[in-house]
């Protein structure tokens, strides 16, 4: 799984480096991008002023979390399409409802197939396989968006790293409230990273980034989960690591317990 950001104006990497506080590059599988993990990073469409600098991610000489002592939770009942990505395939239906429970309360996002049907069928099937139950909001900057979408157990992370899905044209826009696909600068690079709009981001619809859903319950749910960490969390690591990585190093992230389809 890639990490990836959100860039909306077209701006040199070179010029972006220094000023993002640590964060190697910028975009919504919105990321961090902390280059030399193994994660390739895309910009974030959204300009300098507007990018909080965070607290800096961890330097890469830092001593790394323990070893995780178990298998995670998904380790003793995965759902089938969780560990082979053939087995999600499933169109979605035209509108559907997901619903996330997490400490802070529930929120409820509707999809319209119509907007971005690639991006739509792919979130349908994450959320039924049971992909999102027990990962954490990783990325979350006040004002632009929370991200999530990588997965808490490192050998469901390593399926998914490269099941990219085609890009849909953007038909919506990132306005506030609005679910998005992050995505690296590379054509096709979608996977399992979500971001939700916590401003209006329609800067980032020339970069792309299309919506297939919106935040239709719960959206002071979402504005409430912990964002005290910004950018630090290093998604090379969560991706190799998985919540271990997370709970030792992050603690105060909140999390999803559960999503699922609904009525």
């Amino acid at each position: 799984m890639k990490a990836r950001i959100l860039l909306p104006f077209p701006i040199l990497l070179s010029a972006l480096l220094p000023s993002l506080g640590g964060c190697a590059k910028y975009d919504p599988e919105v990321s961090n991008g902390n280059s030399g993990n193994g994660a390739s990073t895309a910009l974030v469409s959204t300009p300098l002023s507007a990018m909080p600098a965070g607290p800096a991610a961890p330097p890469a000489s830092a001593e790394p979390p323990p070893a995780p002592t178990s298998a995670g939770p998904l380790a003793s009942v995965v759902h089938p399409a969780l560990l082979d990505v053939a087995n999600a395939k499933e169109q979605a239906p035209e509108v559907f409802k997901a619903k996330f429970t997490t400490a802070k309360g529930d929120f409820v996002i509707e999809v319209h197939r119509d907007w971005a049907p690639n991006g739509a069928d792919r979130f349908y099937n994450l959320v039924k396989s049971g992909f999102f139950d027990d990962t954490r909001f990783f990325r979350n900057v006040p004002k632009f968006m929370v991200q999530f979408g990588i997965s808490g157990d490192p050998k469901v992370a390593a399926v998914w790293q490269n099941a990219n899905i085609q890009d849909d044209p953007v038909k919506q826009s990132n306005k506030l409230g609005f679910v998005t696909f992050a995505q690296t600068s590379m054509p096709n690079s979608r996977s399992t990273q979500v971001f939700i709009n916590t401003a209006d981001n329609t800067r980032l619809d020339p970069a792309k980034f299309a919506p297939f859903g919106q935040v239709i319950k719960g959206m002071t749910v979402v504005e409430a989960l912990y964002n005290g960490y910004g950018e630090s969390p290093n998604q090379g690591l969560i991706q190799s690591r998985g919540n271990a990585y997370l709970d030792a190093q992050f603690p105060l992230l909140d999390g999803t317990k559960h999503a699922e389809i609904v009525k």
